[in-house]
């Protein structure tokens, strides 16, 4: 009981400084590149592969994509999926795909508990959102709500061949900083999200080399 308790506090502040940048995944090389500012396609969207983590990486074959878990680090993807056990299937709600932590997030320390979290959700749930960078307008009220201050507008990001959108955000914890970077894209008719947490910049971007992407499964009729 007490365990859930504090999965729920955890889950109620991540999306002011985690969750709150869900949404999108990855394009492979011969899809067209997208931008902060490209048109998006509000297609019905099939229900997603959610994934599995295996051997300490993520991997999603659905989406296309894998991402490393740093070594020590805890997984609590179950715990807060427990949390809203109808977020998987309510179209209006996110899909959290994978929350792993420095340390696990009810312990208490002197430093930022770095983390990664990929959530996907339904486009058509956000019918007025035209372009990626419509989806940060959002993220960033979220954000400053909770304090943080974006450091840049959304802004075009490739990995590799893969093209994304992202913005950065911080805020001060007592003599410390803390940061937070979202990717976004759209794929398959869902909006993903890739949000590192980290004490540093050079901190988040470790974090982003562990996400790769590759080759998709390829789309299931859509029932």
């Amino acid at each position: 009981m007490v365990r859930r308790i504090v999965v729920r506090r955890i889950i109620v502040r991540l999306p002011a400084i985690a969750l709150s940048l869900l949404f999108t995944a990855a394009l492979w090389a011969q899809v067209p590149a997208a931008s902060s500012s490209k048109p998006l396609a509000h297609s019905k969207a099939p229900v997603a592969d959610p994934g599995a983590l295996s051997d300490g990486v993520y991997r999603n074959p659905y989406f296309g994509f894998s991402c490393k878990l740093p070594y020590g680090w805890v997984d609590r993807t179950r715990e807060m999926q427990d949390v809203s056990p109808d977020a998987s299937t309510d179209a209006s709600k996110s899909l959290l795909l994978l929350a792993i932590f420095e340390r696990p997030p009810e312990a208490t320390g002197e430093t930022i508990n770095s983390a990664v979290v990929i959530a996907a959700e339904r486009l058509s749930a956000y019918s007025s959102m035209k372009t990626v960078a419509d989806y940060f307008g959002q993220i960033t009220e979220l954000a400053t709500a909770k304090g943080f201050h974006a450091e840049n507008d959304p802004h075009d990001f490739s990995l590799g061949t893969t093209h994304l959108v992202r913005g950065d955000f911080s805020k001060a914890r007592g003599t410390l900083t803390m940061r937070q970077s979202s990717l976004v894209m759209v794929e398959k008719g869902y909006v993903i999200s890739f949000t590192f947490i980290g004490g540093s910049e050079d901190e988040i971007s470790e974090l982003i080399e562990k996400l790769s992407f590759g080759a998709k499964k390829p789309r299931s009729a859509t029932p």
